[in-house]
């Protein structure tokens, strides 16, 4: 098999599917019957100089996906594999993988770059292969260049692959010291500083120290910034990029350097390249980032010694800043909306002056206006275009009483536009902007409406005649028309400005949804997000004309499950999901009321077949929104839905299955809560598929860990449905309760994204703990939870002590406390004694400024002072 690796390689490269497939099957097969000389094989072909440049790239990276996989569970499997072989071997394929890296063969060097970093990954972090460091900074000072440049790329993905603290800092230093001096301008060979650059983006993470020392700081900002000067595009585009990276990583260190970098981004947004230009504005729209959650964070108790200051540097910026983005509004392409994920200058200038609003508020008015007078009424369709676009940015920032008299003015200007402008671009646009003046001016909290009784109508006809227009643009008047909805939905009143145009404007968005063209831009996809938000957003005057929605919709479904036979392509999936997710909005809409209810249900046995059509294709997305409908309309038809159990249970079983598409597991987790609430003890029949099922989710590392606190919930959701009968499930349930419980307790030194994790988590618990006892109150076997009694507490006593929960958790934490007294009653009481820090809990709670969480803690109270005098 080692004589013929050579030739497997180049076959799996063949364009004849045979050849290709037979070669892939022959290594696949040598790597299971022996995984050691497999790695070794390919090292050595990575290695060797005699063999062909194509089959070497491509051991290179089969030998990486065999080190490392996205998949947390897979990556699992191959970390401990490696760390299995024979130390002997291990150090061959290392020794060809270094060798590699002087090869004259540029994308052997570079794959063998990678793997290099894939493998200190996993053997830095168990302090193997201490001396790589050492090696690789000994070849940074060989000739000839590509030696020196593959270096210095493994030196950047290996600050990638591994984190800060398994370098020490000797190491670290010597590191950055290579890498900034192979960027400096001293440095002739433009690939090895290119590849500097590149490196020393990957390793800004490990700079903490170096950017804490003033001369070290100073030095490394002085290269970065002569980079972006660089002769070579790519050099000045890395640099740019490295910008960027420091700007948020050391924000607080870049007071001293700002105006430089001020006057070396203007230079390049003015003048550059577009790739370097757009780095260029990324700058400035990353400090904004920084700004805003400082501001966020501080809102509420903003002191100058507040951990990270804020240097206010936009603010500064702004007389200079806001000119050179309006600049960059007005170098259009003109094609640029009409492909998906286009970007371009204009388009980072106008998304850099949004956030410049958001970071200034009302200060960027009076800048931006000028602009916008001069250019709204240009011949040319460029300078409209611009000021159109520079307005929409500008919306969400400062305060409504700063806008809304301008935006008053401009509303007239902007419905004429809309159908008038012979250019596509500015109607494009213009549709975007009157989207944005309907999110973020109008609803119940603006106290002066933009939109009156007196200019509703004339509003309404231009956005439906926009949407016979082209795609792109009847797709953004679709986002008007939703935004328009969505600030009227939380009115009180029983009818709505909507009202006397909802039939018309029904019909308007199911045309768009039958055009030809409606699969462009994503114009079907937007046509049918605000159908759903009108119906949301409807009020019971209008609730005989959703009534009649029903069957129109229905027919359409049935439409492409008759077609899915004829052609079962990813179109139709997609409008499947479209299709579902419409109808889950009119069920819950229609079922939230009795008169509507009781007319919706004589369609409920139909749009439940619909449903289990949907299911019997296969796409994950569908399945998705299908299970959601079902949810809705469990919770709809309440005790009735048993009926549908046997003929839907195969499908909530696979969803339940379903580890690849985490997504949909998750989501079939929740219809299961649903089921529970709609058919209380009538689920009882299907509790042991279900629970057996969920357990196994429980125990696999490879579901994705968001779908874990659902289910905990669903233990409650479960119990509280069965009440007593879940004590079959109590040996099962329980100990995996409590060893979440234990891991999820200490949190010392976590960051934001674990803690937030961990909170779902403890809420998911909590809510198990809470369903159990209360499906247990008033049983005659209350008794088989008093084992449990004592770590529950100490569950809350932890958590407690942690200082970390968010209200959520508290909330949930005190109820807990509440069920747990109420249910066990007497034999609550010595146990609650037994943990002070409950008292200390409930007093908090009580005195919560969160009315939610002080009307749990009021009923705990009482139902603790029952069982001990509180």
């Amino acid at each position: 098999m080692v004589m013929e690796i050579t030739q497997l390689l180049l076959n799996a490269q063949s364009v004849d599917g045979n050849v290709r497939k037979h070669a892939e099957d022959s290594l696949k097969q040598f790597q299971e019957q022996n995984n050691p000389s497999f790695l070794l094989s390919l090292a050595g072909e990575l290695a060797s100089e005699e063999k062909p440049a194509e089959s070497r790239k491509l051991a290179g990276l089969i030998l990486k996906n065999a080190l490392d996989a996205k998949e947390q569970h897979r990556k699992f499997e191959f970390v401990q594999r490696w760390l299995a072989l024979d130390v002997g071997l291990k150090n061959q394929i290392k020794t060809c993988l270094l060798q590699s890296l002087s090869s004259p063969v540029h994308d052997a060097r570079s794959t063998a770059s990678q793997v290099v970093a894939k493998v200190a990954g996993i053997e830095l972090p168990q302090k193997q292969w201490p001396e790589l460091v050492g090696s690789l900074l000994g070849n940074i000072h060989q000739l000839p260049p590509h030696v020196k440049q593959a270096t210095l790329e493994t030196l950047g993905y290996l600050c990638e692959e591994v984190s800060p603290d398994v370098v020490d800092q000797d190491h670290v230093n010597k590191i950055l010291t290579a890498v900034v001096q192979g960027m400096n301008a001293n440095e002739t060979n433009n690939e090895v500083r290119l590849a500097a650059t590149h490196a020393l983006y990957n390793a800004l993470g490990f700079a903490q120290a170096n950017f804490n020392n003033d001369m070290e700081r100073d030095y490394i900002m002085r290269v970065v910034c002569e980079a972006t000067l660089s002769p070579d595009t790519k050099i000045r585009q890395a640099a740019f990029e490295c910008l960027v990276a420091i700007s948020s990583t050391y924000y607080e260190k870049l007071a001293p350097y700002i105006q430089d970098i001020f006057n070396i981004t203007a230079k390049a947004v003015r003048e550059d390249e577009e790739p370097v230009a757009l780095q260029a504005v990324e700058f400035w729209s990353s400090i904004c980032d920084e700004e805003i959650d400082i501001n966020d964070e501080y809102r509420s108790d903003y002191t100058g010694d507040s951990e990270i200051p804020c240097f206010y540097f936009i603010k500064q910026a702004l007389p200079a800043l806001v000119p050179m983005l309006l600049e960059t509004l007005l170098k259009q392409e003109e094609d640029q909306d009409q492909d998906e994920g286009a970007w371009n200058i204009a388009m980072a200038g106008g998304t850099c002056l949004g956030l410049v609003a958001r970071t200034v508020g009302d200060d960027i008015v009076p800048l931006v206006m000028p602009f916008i007078e001069e250019n709204i009424t240009k011949p040319d369709w460029r300078q409209r275009e611009a000021a159109t676009y520079a307005f929409g940015s500008i919306l969400e920032g400062p305060s409504p009483d700063k806008l809304t008299a301008i935006v008053n003015v401009a509303l007239n200007f902007m419905l004429t536009a809309l159908t008038k402008d012979p250019n596509n671009h500015v109607k494009d646009t213009t549709a975007w902007t009157l989207g944005r003046i309907f999110e973020f001016l109008h609803g119940i909290e603006v106290e002066t409406p933009i939109i009156t009784h007196a200019n509703c109508q004339q509003i309404i006809t231009v956005l439906l005649q926009a949407m016979k227009d082209t795609p792109n643009v009847a797709e953004k008047a679709c986002g008007a028309l939703y935004f328009l909805a969505q600030g009227y939905y939380e009115l009180d009143e029983t009818s709505s400005p909507l009202t006397p145009y909802f039939q018309e404007i029904v019909q308007a968005l199911l045309t768009a949804t039958h055009r030809e063209d409606a699969g462009e831009a994503r114009l079907r996809t937007a046509a049918y997000e605000t159908l759903n938000e009108i119906v949301r957003c409807s009020t019971d005057e209008t609730a005989p004309l959703v009534l009649q929605l029903v069957p129109v919709i229905m027919m359409e479904l049935h439409k492409t499950l008759e077609s899915q036979n004829l052609s079962p392509d990813g179109k139709q999936g997609e409008l499947q999901g479209l299709l579902c997710g419409c109808l889950q909005v009119i069920i819950q809409k229609l079922g939230s009321s009795e008169p509507t209810k009781a007319v919706l249900l004589q369609y409920a046995d139909q749009i439940m077949q619909l449903f289990l059509g949907v299911f019997a294709c296969r796409s994950a997305t569908v399945h998705e929104e299908a299970m959601l409908g079902i949810g809705a309309l469990a919770y709809a038809t309440g005790s009735d839905f048993a009926k549908y159990m046997n003929q839907f249970y195969k499908y909530l079983e696979m969803g339940l299955q379903n580890f690849e598409e985490y997504q949909v597991c998750a989501v079939t987790v929740g219809v299961v809560g649903d089921l529970c609430r709609a058919l209380e003890d009538k689920i009882l029949p299907y509790c042991d598929g279900i629970m057996t099922q969920l357990l196994k989710d429980l125990s696999s590392n490879q579901l994705h860990r968001s779908v874990k606190p659902p289910i905990f919930s669903c233990f409650g959701d479960i119990a509280l449905a069965i009440g007593e009968h879940f004590e079959k499930y109590l040996m099962y349930a329980m100990p995996m309760l409590q060893s979440a419980a234990d891991l999820s307790a200490h949190t010392a030194g976590a960051d934001d994204e674990v803690l937030e994790y961990t909170n779902l988590l403890r809420n998911g618990i909590l809510e198990a703990y809470s369903g159990i006892l209360q499906g247990f109150k008033n049983t005659t076997k209350t008794q088989l939870l008093l084992p449990h009694g004592r770590h529950i507490l100490s569950f809350i006593d932890s958590i407690y002590q942690e200082k970390d929960m968010d209200d959520n958790v508290m909330k949930a934490a005190i109820g807990v406390l509440g069920d747990l007294a109420d249910t066990l009653a007497a034999g609550a009481g010595s146990l609650i004694q037994q943990f002070p820090s409950c008292r200390d809990l409930l007093s908090e709670c009580l005195s919560s400024a969160d009315p939610a969480v002080k009307q749990s803690a009021e009923w705990a109270k009482m139902a603790v002072s029952r069982v001990i005098s509180v």
